[in-house]
């Protein structure tokens, strides 16, 4: 069975980088592979990174508003490259209506604060199938 392939890492000038590497930690520790991005993401080195990496999801942590403004520009290049590779987002500053909002961007998943790690680890599952 081949392992799930997932970048986590974050966008823009957001450096609250504890949640990235939790969530990056727990995965790893339910079997997957991890590839870590860290801070300070483009969307053009996201989507790079997916072509090299041959990615199963995308994962970003989001602590500040940039990721509003980088998701269109990063599913805008992924479109251009052929890359259908769902994106999920997951941090303390996403609220319901923009939970709401980044769905209707073409997120996979969305998870505030406080989201289960079996959640988490669950949804990445079947998002990866």
């Amino acid at each position: 069975m081949k392992r799930i392939k997932i970048f986590v890492g974050i966008l823009g000038m957001d450096q609250h980088e504890l949640g990235a590497i939790a969530v990056a930690q727990m995965l790893r520790d339910a079997g997957m592979e991890v590839i870590y991005g860290g801070r300070f993401n483009v969307p053009a080195t996201v989507v790079k990174t997916s072509l090299e990496e041959d990615l199963d999801v995308i994962g970003l942590s989001c602590h500040s508003w940039e990721y509003l403004h980088y998701l269109p520009d990063m599913f805008e290049l992924m479109k251009n490259e052929k890359i259908d590779v769902p994106v999920i987002v997951g941090g303390s500053v996403i609220t319901p209506g923009d939970r709401e909002r980044l769905l209707e961007m073409g997120v996979a998943a969305a998870f505030p604060s406080g989201a289960r790690n079996e959640e988490i680890v669950e949804t990445v599952r079947k998002l990866a199938q």
